[in-house]
C-alpha cells in the first residue's frame, strides 16, 4: 500500500512539474464533496482503525 501511495505522489509531482495544474486541490475538493469509499479505506490503512 505504501509502494502504491509514493508511486501516485511522485507521478502527481511530476504532473505538476509539466503541466502546473493544482492536483491535490481538486483531489480535496472531490474528496470533500463526494466522500468516496476508498478514501475512508486508505484513512483506515494507514491509521490502524479496528470497526467494532
Amino acid at each position: 500500500m505504501r509502494n502504491k501511495i509514493l508511486i501516485c505522489l511522485i507521478f502527481f509531482a511530476i504532473f505538476d512539474l509539466i503541466i502546473p495544474f493544482p492536483v491535490a486541490a481538486v483531489l480535496l475538493i472531490y474528496v470533500l464533496f463526494f466522500k468516496p469509499i476508498w478514501f475512508k479505506d486508505c484513512v483506515k490503512d494507514i491509521y490502524n482503525f479496528k470497526e467494532s
